[in-house]
């Protein structure tokens, strides 16, 4: 598998006794991701705080760690739904890290507790960086849980403290396309598919500006456009 794009002109790693426990390279590149995910953590400490209180909603995030788990229960709370209900979607919900696990068990060269405390750090973000990486595929994975660990609940914290629920929900509109088509970019092994997230990214920002009231739909019709024409070497 070759290396992403951005990793090609890095030199490698000196040998040391130790391995570091955390990858600078991956902060630089999960960085963006990282804001975005404090947007999203205070839009859901803003929503939860009212129906769970700010220490049960600052707990949540401690211990859940997962964006579509918690407002999926927020949802629920807000609308008055059962427990069984809120067990029910955090089962579904979490059923792709399983199949994420699986696909990056062969690239782990961990034992077994090692692999399961990865685990914990296993978030859709940190997948795609774990994915394109050529080697060190555990210290990318680890550093950037991390980091959005930390960025999602200082989120939380800054939504329980008062923030601003509807200036919150623009500022995620806006950043939700930028966050996905810079993980595409991190992504890309070839230079055909970096010239193609580009004009995605360019796809994206003209029809968000002319159709604005689609603009979480405008990224996913930007990907099938530019995916069509040709293939990837």
């Amino acid at each position: 598998m070759s290396a992403p794009w951005y990793a090609r002109a890095r030199k490698p790693p000196r040998a040391t006794g130790r391995r570091a426990f955390l990858d600078r390279d991956t902060i630089a590149a999960v960085a963006p991701a990282a804001a975005a995910t404090v947007v999203f953590g205070a839009i859901f400490g803003a929503l939860a705080r009212p129906e769970a209180g700010p220490w049960a909603t600052v707990l949540m995030s401690l211990i859940i760690f997962s964006g579509a788990v918690q407002f999926s229960l927020a949802g629920l709370m807000l609308s008055g739904g059962p427990p069984s209900a809120m067990l029910l979607s955090a089962v579904v919900l979490n059923v792709r890290l399983v199949l994420m696990g699986a696909v990056l068990r062969r690239r782990l060269d961990r034992p077994p507790l090692a692999r399961a405390g990865l685990a914990w750090f296993l978030v859709d973000e940190g997948f795609g960086l774990a994915m394109a990486a050529r080697e060190r595929v555990a210290e990318t994975l680890l550093t950037s849980g991390s980091v959005l660990y930390v960025a999602w609940n200082l989120g939380t914290v800054l939504g329980v403290l008062g923030g601003s629920l509807d200036a919150l929900e623009e500022a995620a509109t806006s950043v939700f396309p930028v966050l996905f088509v810079g993980l595409a970019t991190l992504s890309a092994r070839t230079a055909d598919l970096v010239v193609r997230t580009v004009a995605a990214a360019a796809i994206t920002i003209v029809a968000a500006l002319l159709w604005p009231d689609a603009r979480t739909l405008v990224p996913i019709v930007a990907a099938i456009a530019v995916s069509l024409p040709g293939r990837a070497r």
